[in-house]
């Protein structure tokens, strides 16, 4: 059975994350907002990837000195593991 989150982001351009969790994988990441080629690029890579593993892939990817949509995507789905 899927979950799906929204995820209200910090520090970065875009504003919101939705994706679903299923049987511990991540499946249909979309981002309001943020740099739309980045996003898009950043969600295919995302579909069908174990959670744990795109946590540990993307938690502390930084853009600008700071947090960035990528390390964003991994405190939501972060969250969202201790949620479920």
């Amino acid at each position: 059975m899927s979950q799906k989150f929204t995820y209200k982001t910090r520090g970065v351009c875009s504003r919101n994350i939705h994706f679903e969790l299923e049987d511990g994988k991540v499946h249909n990441v979309k981002f309001d907002g943020g740099c739309r080629g980045n996003t898009q690029g950043l969600s295919a890579l995302a579909e069908g990837m174990e959670a744990t593993e795109l946590v540990a892939r993307l938690e502390g990817t930084q853009c600008r000195g700071g947090t960035s949509c990528p390390d964003q995507l991994a405190k939501a789905v972060k969250e969202a593991l201790s949620l479920s």
